[in-house]
């Protein structure tokens, strides 16, 4: 029987009949390059003149160990170099324009295969806001390098209009540069590294090489590297910047990487595959070079002047490290309970968190928790007036007071020798065991101890008076307010329009704002209706440009009003490749619109539920999808200016573009909180399945979105949904049949079934369960953060092993609907219900 089609998972090779065709492919993919016009022949620095112009259409597919990875090359550089500068595309529609080096081997294998290993990328000029396929480069006639996403919208410049540049070429050492008529370099890419140094290339003051976030999220990190005052420094991102690497550079304010050596140190000779400096995710400076299959570190740069102990995350938040490289907890021994519990028992270097999370609203119980025999990276190097941020004129006792009065503190650091004083920080990275050396410093790290007071307290009974008067005082005043919030709402409904205008001009950075007169244009009087439910209908709109858009029109009062300003609040601040965009809004007179980036295969709840379906989603594509779900919430919760809790992660609010790429949608029920805060009590908001346990106490954390992230992952998995009233009574919700399964070893047996993909990789699948039951955990404590699942998910991280299988089944409620049957309230009882914004239902 033929087998049923599994879209996005069909294998990309590159065959060829002849050798003859890999030699001349080698040839053009190294020394040629593919401008739109004004071509130029081939030479060892390819040169591109004025108004050139160069469209991301990715022509060179690699399979770089199962990742396949598209390039648009601008230039090439030689056979020897094996750089080329060009469109990096690590996922289909996240693409880099910049430098990258690569591994060429197999160019003639017995099979002809012609494969790229480990392709490295050097240089970016948009780390931190990709572009799409056929964004465009242009070098104008007036001699800017200016980058254009596909939409149009500006991503990028050299700044370079009116500065007499003449042409732009690639060098054989991996340098982008615009150059005059004399070929003296006007701008080159050598002078704004990203994370990265070449042979030859010099860092001087005002430049620094700044860490990705991790290896797979290329936007900047935690730490960073400098020149400064005749010293390199090694800083990690914090309020203020710590440095936790320092080395004197003698009379020269600068460092070069040349070929042998850096900073004085001796490094091997670079061999003919290549060779490069990069600052990593976790602040380490390695020199990298060409091995058979990938790249190698063969030197790390800093831990001889630092030590393991040294960088900032080496046991991440409030680990500390001991000098065996061991990483443990804060340990309260005036205490019978733990302050603080690891964040994964089998991996110790995710450090700790605490048990109880420090509540701004509860500072009275605030205390400060003091560590013996322990030190901070901080004063691990020598400080000068111009890098220390110790205040000297604060004594002790006053270094700690004014940590308790400031809600943003985390711990103070109290200096006793030369360098006397006090530092306050609002953020606790990794700790040192000073254990057998001379202490010096010490370290008081902010607790919030209970707020439970003995029953016969005298504080416990002025609080049932309290309460007593309080509740004869508010029947009074709940009549009033009754009465009084009748007459307001008769006498102001007529202003309500003006006021809702005015707080929607007021979001900051809101996208573009149109009229419903251009909406209905747009949408052809709002005739192509793509989907409905709840308070709000989608439609298909084109804007003048061509492209398509999502319009969704919301219809409600209050409650719209409310959803529509967290809407245009959230997504229209933020941007991320696995977030839909918000394009525009619409607020005139009662009218409501939001207008969204067009996702051609709509949610994805009609591709994991519709069972029989000729055309479905095979295992690799829900596995790329789940790792784009972590992604987007990972950036939410930790990478924003300020925390967002997503609150309604469903199958229905995940949306899939034309390639298959996942897009969290939906905010209207999100909430953002201040970086400082890790809870917040709020109302019950979502849809019931998705709801973790701790809602009934209407506290809640970002582990809220782990838990239906969890919930999404099983129900991909499972192909079914949370509640399935077709299956047995015993069978029919999915988080109690996982449970019962789990225990009997059974999980094979709940693999979707109707997906012969999916039977294929049975084990695989049964793997990744592990990750859904560890964010399923009833403790919502004990859920990793949505960074920890992604490191999963990468491989770099192993899923806990000690989870607790008696997670909680929901009850869900049923809901009554106009014609007075009832029908399953999952996936429906969200106030906006644009289960998709676009695409084929």
């Amino acid at each position: 029987m033929k087998k049923k089609k599994q879209i996005m998972d069909r294998p990309y090779c590159l065959y060829c009949c002849s050798i003859y065709y890999y030699l001349v492919a080698a040839i053009t993919f190294f020394i040629t390059y593919a401008p739109l016009n004004n071509a130029q022949p081939p030479s060892p620095s390819p040169v591109a003149n004025l108004s050139t112009s160069w469209i991301n259409t990715p022509s060179i597919l690699i399979n770089s160990s199962e990742v396949i990875l598209k390039l648009t090359p601008v230039f090439n550089g030689s056979i020897d170099s094996r750089l080329m500068c060009g469109f990096y595309c690590p996922d289909i529609n996240a693409c880099l324009f910049g430098v990258v080096f690569f591994n060429w081997n197999n160019l003639f294998s017995p099979f002809y295969s012609f494969t790229v290993n480990d392709p490295q990328l050097v240089w970016s000029a948009n780390r931190d806001r990709p572009v799409q396929i056929n964004a465009t480069l242009q070098l104008t006639g007036n001699g800017d390098l200016i980058l254009r996403d596909a939409d149009g919208a500006f991503v990028w410049s050299t700044n370079t209009s009116g500065k007499s540049v003449f042409g732009l070429k690639f060098t054989v050492s991996g340098n982008l540069v615009l150059f005059d008529r004399n070929d003296a370099t006007v701008w080159q890419s050598f002078d704004h590294p990203t994370d990265s140094l070449l042979v030859g290339q010099t860092l001087f003051p005002g430049q620094k090489l700044t860490s990705s976030t991790s290896s797979s999220n290329s936007t900047p990190g935690l730490f960073s590297l400098t020149v400064q005052d005749y010293r390199l420094l090694g800083y990690v991102e914090s309020n203020p910047p710590l440095p936790y690497f320092q080395s004197g550079l003698g009379f020269i304010n600068y460092v070069k990487y040349d070929n042998g050596s850096f900073n004085g140190q001796n490094i091997p000779l670079a061999s003919s595959s290549g060779q490069f400096i990069r600052l990593d995710p976790d602040g380490h400076l390695k020199v990298y070079e060409s091995g058979e299959l990938n790249w190698n570190a063969v030197v790390d740069l800093l831990t001889p002047g630092i030590g393991y102990c040294g960088y900032p995350m080496v046991c991440s938040n409030y680990g500390i490290c001991s000098s065996n490289g061991q990483c443990a907890c804060p340990d309260d021994a005036n205490s019978e309970t733990s302050t603080f519990r690891q964040i994964s028992y089998t991996q110790p270097n995710l450090g700790c968190s605490l048990v109880t999370p420090i509540s701004c609203s509860h500072s009275q119980y605030h205390t400060l928790l003091e560590l013996k025999n322990t030190s901070y990276f901080y004063f691990n190097i020598i400080h000068t007036d111009k890098n220390s941020f110790l205040d000297e004129k604060i004594d002790l006792e006053n270094c700690k007071k004014s940590c308790l009065k400031n809600c943003s503190c985390k711990a103070a650091l109290f200096a006793y020798d030369s360098r006397k004083g006090c530092l306050l920080l609002s953020e606790v990275f990794s700790l040192i065991n000073n254990e057998g050396m001379v202490e010096n410093v010490t370290v008081f790290l902010k607790v919030q101890k209970s707020s439970t007071a003995p029953t016969n307290s005298p504080s416990k009974k002025s609080r049932q008076v309290t309460i007593m008067l309080g509740s004869s005082l508010g029947t009074f005043f709940g009549v009033f307010f009754v009465v009084t919030s009748c007459f307001f709402v008769l006498t102001k409904k007529q202003e309500s329009e003006e006021l809702d205008e005015f707080f929607v001009d007021q979001v900051p950075g809101s996208p573009t704002r149109l009229s419903y007169e251009e909406l209905r244009v747009m949408t052809s009087n709002f005739n192509d209706k793509l989907g409905e439910g709840g308070f709000g209908t989608v439609f298909h709109g084109t804007l003048s440009d061509g492209t398509k858009v999502a319009v969704k029109r919301l219809n409600g009062f209050g409650h719209v009003k409310q959803s529509f300003l967290a809407e245009v609040e959230t997504i229209g601040n933020i941007h991320h490749v696995n977030l839909v965009r918000l394009v525009g809004f619409c607020a005139e007179k009662s009218y409501r619109l939001l207008v969204y980036e067009y996702m051609s295969n709509g949610s994805m709840d009609k591709w994991i539920f519709q069972r029989h379906q000729e055309l479905t989603l095979g295992w690799q594509s829900r596995k790329k999808i789940i790792m784009d779900i972590a992604k987007g919430l990972t950036y939410l919760h930790e990478e924003c200016r300020q925390k967002i809790f997503h609150l309604d992660i469903k199958p229905q609010n995940i949306l899939l573009d034309e390639h298959f790429n996942a897009k969290i949608s939906d905010f209207g029920l999100s909430k953002l909180i201040d970086k400082d805060q890790s809870q917040v009590v709020t109302m019950m908001k979502g849809t019931p399945g998705y709801l973790a346990p701790e809602w009934l106490s209407s506290i809640i954390t970002e582990k809220v979105d782990v838990y239906s992230f969890g919930v999404v992952v099983l129900e991909m998995l499972c192909g079914r949904k949370i509640l399935d009233r077709s299956q047995p009574e015993e069978d029919m919700h999915l988080l109690g049949l996982f449970k019962r399964k789990a225990k009997a070893e059974q999980l094979l047996d709940i693999v979707d079934k109707y997906n012969d993909d999916m039977q294929t990789h049975r084990a695989e699948v049964v793997e990744m369960m592990g990750v859904a039951m560890w964010c399923l955990q009833s403790d919502f404590s004990r859920r990793p953060s949505m960074s920890v699942v992604v490191k999963v998910l990468e491989g770099f991280v192993d899923v806990e092993n000690n989870l607790d299988y008696n997670i909680t089944t929901p009850v869900v409620p049923r809901a009554i609907t106009a014609t007075g049957h009832q029908e399953d309230a999952i996936g429906d009882a969200t106030p906006l219900f644009p289960s998709a914004l676009s695409g084929p239902r």
